[in-house]
């Protein structure tokens, strides 16, 4: 990470800018997987350029410059130029025009220029100058005009012609009136680009309830519905306040084990089954997935005095009860025993100074040979 003030080109190189704030090195980086294996990145033709916190975009190279991932570009814009830094070059960008189904054939590729000149990235670090102060005076304006709308983010153009306004709103909004004033008051093109909660959260930045870096603002670049049936298919409490990620929305997260969870489970019988013993109809009451465990209790509305089924005792009792049996006990004795873990409370037993006295004797050691050494010099 670059220190604060400074734009890193994924090379160790750092552009000094006009306004303390970290750079975002690598955020959403695409690793070159290709990188050490020769030949694999001789492929040119186009590129993948980052700029400001999410956006990225693909360029054709027609003037055949060799590029380096971190290299500072200028690329075609509308209109205009931008300015970005190089993220990704040979063999994986065809990979990624692929993922995102983008043709390389396609005639909505802009071009790439050149590097950055000097006079490029000074004009570029005015541009960003701007944006704090820009975002703070238009919210102002669409506050006087009374729009339903968050402006969250504000991107200047790399030559100043242009700048991007990311707002959030709930409905719909007429923003015609916002892009007339705000052309006038800071007398560049105006581009307004909604983005949802999740991509907001994105933007920002900030810290999950994992103790990392959230996922949307440092790798994530689709965003896949979340549903609460992710939760419910690996038996997570559905806690609101738990659920819930910096943007509001449920967690990105809960989608990353489904699959594993659903594939463990295709097999596990109906959890609404009633199982039918000689002591009184048992109740499904949780589930433990990965150890194949069904936990019954004789009881629907008390889960207490809980027994652990394996799944295909399950099978065997519902096939059991089909048949107009009714099994003496859920499991058979002897054919499954719990796992038990042995827990230790090790609280209280180690005393506070045993480092010191630890140091003491180290201390007594070395006295004694330093008065062996000092002896034998005598």
């Amino acid at each position: 990470m670059a220190e604060s003030g400074y734009i890193c080109n994924n090379r160790g190189e750092h552009y000094k800018l006009p306004y303390n704030k970290s750079c975002g090195c690598s955020k959403l980086a695409t690793t070159d997987w290709l990188k050490d294996i020769p030949g694999a990145n001789d492929f040119n033709d186009i590129i993948e350029v980052r700029f400001k916190n999410t956006r990225k975009g693909y360029y054709r190279n027609v003037h055949n410059i060799r590029f380096r991932s971190g290299d500072v570009v200028a690329v075609e814009a509308s209109p205009g130029h931008d300015i970005g830094v190089v993220s990704l070059t040979g063999e994986l960008v065809l990979r990624q025009l692929f993922k995102y189904g983008i043709s390389k054939d396609s005639e909505e590729l802009k071009k790439v220029y050149r590097k950055a000149k000097s006079a490029d990235i000074d004009k570029w670090k005015d541009s960003i100058l701007l944006e704090h102060d820009t975002m703070i005076r238009s919210r102002q304006i669409a506050d006087d005009l009374d729009l339903g709308m968050k402006i969250g983010d504000v991107e200047y153009q790399g030559d100043k012609t242009k700048a991007i306004f990311y707002y959030i709103a709930d409905e719909r909004v007429d923003f015609r009136q916002l892009i007339k004033v705000l052309a006038d008051a800071f007398k560049v093109r105006i581009e307004m680009r909604q983005i949802g909660a999740r991509q907001e959260a994105g933007r920002i930045g900030g810290i999950g309830s994992c103790g990392r870096e959230l996922c949307c603002a440092s790798w994530m670049t689709s965003f896949v519905s979340v549903t609460t049936n992710a939760a419910r298919h690996q038996e997570v409490s559905l806690n609101p306040q738990k659920l819930a990620g910096q943007c509001g929305k449920l967690k990105c997260c809960l989608n990353y084990e489904l699959s594993s969870y659903l594939d463990a489970q295709k097999d596990f019988p109906n959890r609404n089954t009633v199982l039918e013993t000689v002591d009184g109809d048992a109740y499904h009451q949780k589930t433990d997935i990965y150890r194949n465990l069904f936990w019954y209790g004789f009881e629907r509305e008390n889960a207490s005095n809980l027994v652990p089924v394996p799944v295909d005792r399950v099978k065997e009792i519902i096939r059991l009860n089909k048949e107009g049996k009714k099994v003496k006990t859920l499991i058979d004795p002897g054919s499954f025993q719990e796992e038990k873990l042995d827990f230790q409370d090790d609280v209280g037993k180690d005393s506070l100074t045993r480092f010191d006295e630890n140091r003491s004797r180290s201390k007594k050691k070395r006295k004694k040979r330093y008065k062996k050494k000092s002896q034998d010099r005598s």
